[in-house]
């Protein structure tokens, strides 16, 4: 007997994060049967435009819009039990059902009240002892992979078990509030209070757990496809990012298959998203980086017309030119089979385009973003123009249909990375793309 398995797609971003990649989860969810995310915590932030209506979204995999999909929560995430519920019911609020297509790893390691109060509190002293922030949302990641990496994590799996639960807790609690109230100088969290809303969300939480590395692979020996999720972006990768100015977990995409449980080997297309410019949240290096907050310069430009805004914090995001160096890492570490260029309509009406080929660094030349933040502060980049163009691109579907000048832009990006490109977003909504190759039907 013969059996077909299903196509698997990694969707990764390859700058910092905030490149668009839950709009191209939701478009390609329509040849999906199951959404993945497989790392971070709700420290993400994708926002989907369906019909002219914006949905947020930072735990749930962006495929929860569409409709018959299931979803799963791999076990390279740190959950938040309170986020994850307040996102199910601001998606029930509006006729999405969730609970029902919602698979969570027994695997994940849970984010706890402790973890945001010490996030929150290194980032005070380093400010306070003058040192630069590191830029974190506060929402606990980092201490909670750290618990992870450490063999000390309470996992979801342990909520089925009260009595572990609290002794395990009690141990936990014991260490952080030490940390917090002896060297953060930051008041003590409350082991009742924790152990009680863990109990009651365990209690809700305990019909979506799962062996979600199972479930992936049963699905995929029945013939799903499945789309797997990365959160934030390559340049935030502990490994591979602009170190220590990074997130706690690997972005990159061989990484979606230790955060869900499946073998590399159902890694079937590695598709990078990447904004026809650059921008970044936070500290750390950025080497192109412009002005951004002048009126009249290119780079407010980017940041009003791309109406540059964290998702999860708020923060403006840091605007510069597309850099294509930097993406050749992105290309390197991920394995990327095809490009997405998310945002092109931003760069209507830009007289003169910079692309960075490369950077001066130590008084030789480099054609590929170095590794760590101390080298990437030193490059200056180097820079080829391009002509822009002044007609708009805003809902285009079909390739022939761009400025002569929005091609060559996108054809120097491909020569440059190495990289095809196999989509185009032209706007934040849903069916503003141009598909030249599809990640489920390439070779």
């Amino acid at each position: 007997m013969s059996v077909t398995t299903g196509r698997n797609v990694v969707v990764v971003g390859t700058q910092w994060g905030d490149e668009g990649k839950g709009k191209l989860v939701d478009w390609l969810t329509e040849s999906a049967q199951g959404v993945v995310r497989f790392q971070g915590g709700h420290n993400a932030g994708h926002t989907l435009v369906i019909n002219g209506v914006k949905t947020a979204l930072n735990l749930i995999p962006s495929g929860i819009m569409r409709p018959g999909v299931k979803c799963y929560i791999g076990n390279g995430v740190v959950l938040s039990t309170e986020q994850l519920f307040k996102e199910i019911e601001r998606l029930e609020a509006i006729g999405v059902e969730v609970r029902s297509r919602l698979r969570v790893s027994e695997a994940c390691p849970l984010i706890l009240p402790f973890h945001a109060a010490l996030d929150i509190a290194r980032e005070a002293v380093r400010e306070s002892a003058g040192s630069e922030k590191i830029g974190t949302t506060g929402k606990g990641i980092g201490p909670a992979y750290e618990d992870k990496i450490a063999r000390r994590a309470l996992r979801v799996q342990d909520l089925k078990y009260p009595e572990r639960f609290a002794a395990k807790l009690r141990v936990l609690l014991e260490l952080h509030n030490h940390i917090l109230t002896t060297f953060l100088k930051a008041p003590a969290i409350d082991f009742d209070a924790v152990y009680a809303q863990a109990m009651v969300d365990a209690e809700r939480l305990r019909p979506m757990m799962a062996d979600v590395s199972r479930e992936l692979n049963d699905a995929n020996r029945a013939g799903a496809n499945l789309l797997f999720e990365g959160a934030q972006g390559t340049l935030l990768d502990v490994d591979h990012g602009t170190y220590p100015f990074v997130t706690s977990s690997n972005c990159v995409a061989g990484n979606a298959a230790a955060g869900s449980g499946v073998g590399p080997g159902m890694l079937h297309y590695v598709l990078g998203i990447t904004k026809a410019y650059c921008t970044r949240v936070g500290g750390g290096p950025f080497p192109t980086e412009l002005d951004w907050q002048t009126p009249g310069t290119v780079g407010y430009h980017l940041s009003t017309v791309g109406a540059e805004k964290g998702v999860v914090t708020g923060r403006s995001r840091r605007c510069g030119w597309f850099d294509a160096a930097l993406l050749k890492r992105s290309a390197q570490v991920n394995g990327l089979s095809g490009l997405c260029i998310t945002k092109l309509d931003v760069l209507d009406g830009i007289e003169k385009l910079e692309l960075c080929t490369g950077y001066e660094l130590d008084g030789e030349t480099t054609d590929i973003l170095p590794l760590g933040a101390d080298e990437i502060e030193r490059c200056k980049p180097i820079y080829e123009t391009l002509e822009g163009w002044k007609e708009s691109t805003v809902g285009i579907t079909q390739y022939d249909k761009l400025p002569i000048n929005a091609r060559l832009y996108l054809q120097r990006i491909e020569q440059v990375t190495g990289v095809p490109i196999h989509m185009v977003s032209t706007s934040p909504d849903r069916d503003h793309t141009i598909m030249m190759r599809h990640p489920y039907l390439a070779d």
